[in-house]
């Protein structure tokens, strides 16, 4: 792998070879939020009307999709892929994020400013993992990491049931000081007023119902979206300079969960160009391989996962990972990652030289 090359590099050579109206917004794609709130008022009704548990279960899972589509849906609007006009863009995202519990302004703010803006930087980036010995500090990651890996894996992915929802009021308490005073009002409203919807829903609805309807499908789509989320940066190395062919990950499924998900994986393609339609996200792909194959990051959906769950999230530097109870080093895409490593880990002789040192 080469060293960093900024954004502009990228687009200024892809926007030669691309057909123009791929930077134009898809209004067709609005037509996806009628369907997902449909599906949703439809499974609710059926939970409400139905007895039986295990079609209340399988209801539920229909609007576990609904709300995951919505989310995605969400992402997408607010970049402005699918219309330009403020007011409806905010409006259809805040509805499409009201599952997860996202607010429109916030999410632009932290998402697409500064997320997008400083991606795997090691400290402007408010979604990248810590270096080590900032981490460490923390008494929360001291604890996690005195646990085996498998244990700490487990907790990572469990997290995910809830992470996104959770992350995103840590990113309100953040950003809130920095929104001017104008805008703080709407910020705040849009932050209190999906917990206050799903809490009407709750004592309109009951305990059991609210489970079906509402509790099961945030847990899913948090789950489903972070299975994401994680696998788009988390595997690849700190950058100084913002570089989506080496920060950032493609990860590929099926055509037809592709199809389902709304092309969300194609996630370098987005760094590259935020507000590219997903319908064109695929094309730009075989554009990105073409002109820099060495580059490219693309994995299986699964096989991320799994990498996921066999690495440590910690950064010994920028280019490697670092399992601090045994002191073994893993490499970052495109510097050294791969299965057999994972599988027998690396010595790290930095690590092992400074515990001799201390002892």
């Amino acid at each position: 792998m080469t060293e960093e090359q900024h954004l502009r590099e990228y687009t200024k050579a892809l926007k030669a070879g691309l057909p123009r109206h791929f930077f134009e917004p898809v209004p067709a794609r609005m037509g996806y939020l009628p369907i997902f709130l449909a599906l949703f008022g439809l499974c609710a009704w059926g939970i409400v009307a139905t007895p039986y548990v295990g079609l209340k279960l399988l209801l539920s899972l229909g609007i576990g999709y609904a709300f995951v589509g919505l989310g995605f849906l969400a992402h997408e609007i607010l970049h402005g892929a699918v219309t330009k006009n403020p007011l409806l863009r905010s409006l259809a995202g805040s509805v499409a994020f009201m599952p997860l519990m996202v607010g429109a302004r916030l999410w632009r703010k932290w998402h697409n400013v500064e997320h997008h803006g400083h991606t795997q930087h090691p400290h402007d980036d408010p979604d990248a993992m810590g270096a080590l010995e900032a981490a460490i500090q923390k008494p929360l990651v001291r604890w996690m990491f005195r646990q085996v890996p498998a244990l700490r894996s487990f907790f990572l992915f469990f997290s995910f049931t809830f992470w996104f929802t959770l992350h995103a009021y840590r990113m309100f308490w953040r950003f809130l000081p920095e929104f001017k005073p104008n805008e703080r009002p709407v910020v705040i409203f849009q932050a209190v007023l999906p917990p206050l919807v799903w809490l009407m829903l709750l004592f309109w609805l009951g305990p059991l119902n609210f489970l079906f309807v509402y509790g099961l499908p945030w847990l899913m789509a948090n789950f489903i979206a972070m299975s994401f989320i994680a696998t788009n940066h988390l595997l690849n190395p700190i950058t100084e300079t913002n570089d989506p062919l080496l920060n950032s990950l493609t990860v590929r499924n099926p055509r037809w969960l592709e199809w389902l998900t709304l092309g969300f994986g194609y996630h370098i393609e987005h760094h590259v160009f935020p507000a590219l339609s997903p319908k064109y996200a695929h094309q730009v792909a075989q554009k990105l391989k073409e002109l820099w194959p060495e580059r490219y990051n693309e994995l299986p959906h699964w096989k991320a996962l799994y990498y996921l769950w066999k690495t440590p999230r910690l950064y010994r530097d920028h280019r490697n990972l670092i399992e601090p109870t045994t002191g073994q080093v893993f490499g970052t895409l495109g510097f050294g990652l791969d299965e057999s490593k994972i599988r027998r880990g690396q010595a790290a002789p930095l690590v092992t030289r400074r515990r001799k040192q201390q002892g």
